[in-house]
């Protein structure tokens, strides 16, 4: 049961709405479910004598009877009340005892207070009501309303367990302001998908990920195409910043602008400035800017970034809360740049899995002081590489990626569970299946073609290789054979192999970095470890074309050897004999 607490000026034009047919015809027979006194307040929709402008004085009474200058310009409190997809149909009695239960928790209407505000409660749909306050006494005095939406939550969680509804999860003040029905009815009315307020906060978000200072953090809003507004002090200072989108503007004709503690906790210009002074990423070299330098390309980045994430996940699974709050945070700018620089084929799920786990990134734990200076350096190379490539070398390393960032979040999420953090556990776990879903599209290319590389190799090989897997992993190793994988994992080995590896103590060493219970595909795990740790390339090409022009600076021999390929190590009579022990 979802409460949201807006504040307004129109009680006409609310109710208006309310009992109208809605933008879409979805109200359907609107009617009060109770009022501050059922008997004084006019009903428009079942009544037809009533009219929305008697209900409309009835409630404004209170208002009115105050001298002009002492009114409240935003007298208008606007609670709706929804139910959770898949809850049972409340009846009207049911709505009446939720809804005198949140005006009494807020201090709009407590239980025997004669003087309260007079309030409505509008039901036009079967999941929720929609309760109408207006926001001075009986008495002329302003109501005690203070954190209302807090208590609301908290009332809504006790109604929740007594109605036999879906217990949502509690919130603990560290989200990030919603927009406000105002801001979404707009948005609405011009064909938008999202409110300025979520467009704003997820472009600053982008411009903090990986960014050095915040010079460079201004420099990327302006770059995003967003007015961006530098607060100064008289010594030249800036104290803090606004942001507004181009063309969206107030009735006057004025930018609608959103400081940036209004779009996120964290996103104040203090909170920003804590990331750059904790872990200053200006010290770094600028490839891009060194004459007669290549620029490290998407690929590069994105394998630097993996070693990154599996250290990260370590941190995770720790004892050190400061350390593993600020890895969370860095998390959250490496998906963004990852995000930012993906290709259109993944785009839209890595968008939403670094919306999802924007949620995860706040708790009341303080890192302040904590170091991910690698995380961010490794967001931070990202975006400098550029864009990526859905394909070759590109696409295998994004892939690699994705399937250490699964596991990145479902430890966020375990460690969040762990300490009670419910919203941003849910929060990870979400970030989670968006990434799944990415990776799935990001690695079927490429383990596609290891998949019919391994199902080529000579069958004395495969079962070799499947000794390898009994040995190191007899828990798993039915499962291992079963899964889709299979023969990708057999094809890295035998690469790994003819690389100069022993694929034993290779697949040993990518086994006791971490557990693998987590993951869903073991194969899958293994193939990228094993190709990070043994520098093997993220991508195969199909075995009736190599190009090795093509093939990225990677120190390792072709899958598939050619005569015109150079081997990295002395040729064996058997190509897939096992090299000899050193």
């Amino acid at each position: 049961m979802v409460p949201d607490i807006s504040i307004g000026s129109r009680t006409y034009g609310l109710l208006n709405y309310l009992y109208g047919p809605g933008r879409r015809d979805e109200h359907t027979d609107p009617h009060l479910v109770d009022a501050w006194i059922p008997e004084l307040a006019p009903d428009p929709g079942r009544d037809p004598a009533a009219t929305l402008k008697q209900l409309t004085d009835r409630l404004d009474l209170p208002v009115l009877a105050l001298p002009k200058n002492r009114r409240p310009a935003r007298h208008v409190w606007h609670c709706p009340v929804r139910t959770a997809p898949g809850d049972h149909r409340l009846t009207d009695a049911e709505w009446a005892e939720v809804a005198r239960r949140i005006v009494h928790a807020t201090g709009i209407a407590e239980d025997g207070d004669d003087k309260a505000c007079r309030w409505v409660a509008v039901r036009h749909a079967d999941d929720h009501i929609h309760l109408v306050a207006t926001l001075v006494r009986e008495d002329g005095r302003r109501p005690r309303r203070h954190e209302d939406g807090i208590r609301a939550q908290a009332e809504c969680r006790k109604i929740e367990a007594e109605f036999g509804l879906q217990i949502l999860n509690g919130g603990d003040r560290t989200a990030a302001q919603r927009p406000t029905s105002a801001e979404r009815s707009k948005a609405e009315r011009l064909g938008r998908t999202e409110t300025p307020r979520e467009t704003l906060r997820e472009s600053v978000r982008q411009a903090v990920a990986g960014a050095a200072d915040e010079d460079e953090f201004f420099r990327r809003l302006a770059e995003a195409g967003l007015r961006v507004n530098l607060r100064l002090a008289p010594s030249g200072d800036t104290l803090g910043y606004k942001v507004a989108l181009p063309g969206d503007r107030n009735r006057d004709g004025e930018p609608i602008w959103f400081a940036g503690s209004k779009l996120a906790p964290d996103l104040s210009l203090p909170k920003i400035r804590q990331r750059f002074d904790a872990e200053p990423l200006g010290g770094e070299r600028d490839h891009s800017s060194q004459p007669g330098e290549q620029k490290p390309g998407p690929a590069h980045a994105r394998r630097e970034a993996v070693h990154v994430a599996e250290q990260t996940a370590t941190v995770l699974g720790g004892d050190d809360e400061e350390g593993a709050a600020a890895q969370i945070v860095g998390v959250g700018e490496l998906l963004d740049a990852v995000a930012q620089t993906s290709p259109a084929s993944t785009r839209k799920e890595l968008g939403e899995a670094a919306r999802a786990f924007e949620r995860a990134t706040r708790s009341h734990i303080r890192a302040e002081r904590a170091d991910n200076r690698a995380v961010r350096s490794a967001a931070r190379g990202i975006i400098r590489a550029g864009n990526a490539l859905g394909q070759g070398e590109d696409g295998g390393a994004t892939a690699m990626l994705l399937s250490t960032m699964i596991l990145v979040a479902i430890a966020a999420a375990r460690w969040h569970s762990a300490r009670g953090h419910s919203q941003q556990a849910a929060a990870s776990q979400l970030a989670a299946q968006h990434l799944r879903a990415a990776y799935r599209t990001a690695a079927t290319v490429p383990m596609n073609a290891m998949r019919e590389h391994g199902r080529r190799l000579p069958e004395p090989t495969r079962r070799r290789y499947t000794e390898t897997i009994t040995t190191t992993l007899p828990d798993q190793a039915d499962r291992i054979r079963r899964e889709p994988g299979w023969d990708a994992l057999a094809a890295t080995l035998d690469q790994a192999e003819r690389a100069g590896h022993d694929p034993d103590a290779l697949l040993k060493e990518a086994i006791d970095w971490r557990e693998l219970d987590t993951a869903d595909r073991v194969t899958d795990v293994l193939v990228w470890r094993l190709r990070r740790l043994g520098k093997l390339h993220a991508a195969v090409s199909p075995p009736h074309a190599p190009d090795v022009r093509k093939m990225p600076s990677v120190e390792v021999c072709s899958v598939w050897p050619t005569s015109n390929v150079p081997q990295t190590r002395a040729a064996q009579p058997d190509p897939h004999t096992r090299p000899p022990r050193r």
